[in-house]
């Protein structure tokens, strides 16, 4: 059987009444960062792959600010 995924949260926040939760994990030696939005209504993955920190926070805002536009 192949090994679990376990998500490394390193990071989580609120924003517009979501919580924001970045994971890190490893690709081929490069930090990688995916983006999970949590509501009453159930998460996503709004961010499946973003390169650096910054980026998965900008990204993940973005897809949320979508949402409620």
């Amino acid at each position: 059987m192949i090994d679990p995924h376990y998500p490394h949260i390193i990071l989580s926040f609120t924003y517009r009444g979501f919580v924001v939760e970045i994971e890190q994990d490893w690709f081929k030696g490069q930090a990688i960062y995916a983006v999970w939005v949590n509501s009453e209504q159930g998460c996503a993955v709004a961010v499946p792959c973003a390169l650096t920190r910054s980026e998965a926070v900008k990204k993940g805002k973005r897809w949320i600010d979508r949402r409620l536009a």
